[in-house]
């Protein structure tokens, strides 16, 4: 068999409902609920109603035991064709963009046309559980035959059983939270409070002058009465976040609620397909997903947690030939902004670039002016599976005006995990 062409993958677009801080807008709201508004207005926006989809992936972080289906639930609720088939997965923070890659490579090699990812999360709706011996107690009377069995399950029954466990955001192999792992890394690279400050402090007037300028209109829709994103701070203050306490290291930390992502809810979806679909479908190509690539730290064993993207995005450069400066565009994800901070140091370093990450020298410094030009995660908010997606739709947004550009997005996860990609312009 001749060995066929890789096809391009496009990037058509991508429609997120706004986020919200959790126990605010959306306490009422599950996963699917958000998720099927995002996707409905993915539906709406691209004209894709009665469509068949070849594939839609992705999920959420945070959730219950009856979404073991979500990504489909959310297809049969919307007016996508019910032949839709879509996949559930789960990479903490990268999901989506994750989901993303998968999908680009069954397009790129044309075993698919099209696909949509996507993710949502919520921590208002998080799921609270039994103890563990309290749990087998209720399945052994679920099995019982007779009323004798089912009360000897509760043999040598303690209250204290009954004290639910509250969900953790904690590593389970290092117990430390992702806020305790990276005021460490915030130690180990020398990052200043005053400059995680400043960071998230234009993360939060670049996104207010995104909406401002229009930029954000086909982006958004609405959900459950609430039309922009409400952790953004258009009158945020140096002056009074500097009062803030620091929130994971009371004594020595500099990471507070203001420079780190907040817990958020919400949803984002992104449509990618072949040119020819697209051009069938009469959608413009807002950008091309060119490649990606999963990288993991030994965190476990002291490696920062949150630095395997200096990895992942030092493999992409390697591959692909390319320098950090080639970009016109820089999308780190802001978990925290100590975290986007000792990133760039790390690519700045000859040691760790020489003993980390096998180069001769360092990667050197990008172009601040071009880094999360219309903000990011501090001022957005992170619904963690949503993140991706809300990335790619707005890098290839910003490629599709600039036509000929190229952007790298940079995302961390939890359990030492990062997730890279690069998109180039439509020309």
């Amino acid at each position: 068999m001749a060995e066929e062409k890789m096809r391009r993958v496009a990037v058509l677009g991508g429609v997120r409902i706004p986020f919200c801080r959790s126990h605010t807008a959306y306490a009422e709201l599950t996963n699917l609920d958000m998720l099927s508004a995002a996707l409905g207005g993915l539906v709406d926006r691209f004209a894709l109603h009665g469509t068949h989809i070849d594939e839609v992936v992705g999920g959420a972080v945070v959730t219950h035991a009856k979404d073991w289906n979500l990504a489909r639930e959310a297809v049969i609720g919307s007016q996508l064709a019910p032949t839709t088939p879509a996949i559930t997965m789960m990479q903490a923070c990268g999901t989506s963009l994750q989901g993303a890659l998968g999908l680009g490579a069954k397009i790129a090699t044309g075993q698919i046309e099209c696909g949509i990812a996507l993710g949502s999360d919520t921590t208002s709706d998080a799921p609270v559980v039994f103890q563990r011996r309290f749990a087998q107690r209720l399945i052994q009377a679920s099995r019982a035959r007779g009323f004798g069995e089912k009360l000897s399950a509760f043999k040598g029954f303690m209250p204290g059983e009954l004290a639910p466990q509250p969900p953790s955001t904690s590593e389970p192999r290092t117990g430390l939270s992702m806020g305790e792992h990276c005021e460490l890394m915030a130690k180990e690279w020398g990052i200043t409070r005053e400059a995680q400050d400043l960071l998230a402090y234009e993360s939060h007037k670049k996104a207010a002058a995104a909406y401002d300028e229009g930029f954000m209109d086909g982006l958004v829709v609405p959900c459950a009465g609430v039309f922009r994103d409400n952790n953004i701070r258009e009158d945020i203050s140096l002056e009074k976040m500097a009062e803030l306490k620091p929130v994971f290291d009371r004594t020595g930390g500099t990471i507070t609620a203001a420079n780190s992502t907040p817990l958020t809810d919400g949803a984002a979806t992104v449509l990618l397909a072949s040119e020819d679909w697209a051009a069938k479908k009469g959608l413009p190509v807002q950008a091309f997903l060119t490649i990606g690539r999963t990288s993991a730290v030994d965190f476990v064993h002291g490696e920062g947690l949150l630095m395997a993207p200096t990895v992942a995005v030092s493999d992409l450069l390697r591959q692909t030939g390319l320098a950090l400066q080639d970009f016109d565009y820089y999308e780190i994800h802001e978990a925290f902004a100590a975290q986007v901070l000792a990133t760039l140091k790390a690519w700045e370093s000859e040691d760790y670039c020489c003993r980390r990450l096998g180069r001769s020298e360092p990667l050197g410094s990008i172009d601040r002016a071009r880094l999360n030009v219309k903000g990011s995660s501090i001022a957005f908010g992170h619904p963690f599976a949503a993140t991706g997606a809300r990335i790619v739709a707005v890098l290839a947004k910003l490629l599709q005006s600039k036509s000929r550009g190229r952007g790298l997005i940079s995302v961390c996860t939890a359990g030492g995990m990062g997730v890279a990609a690069i998109l180039e312009g439509p020309k």
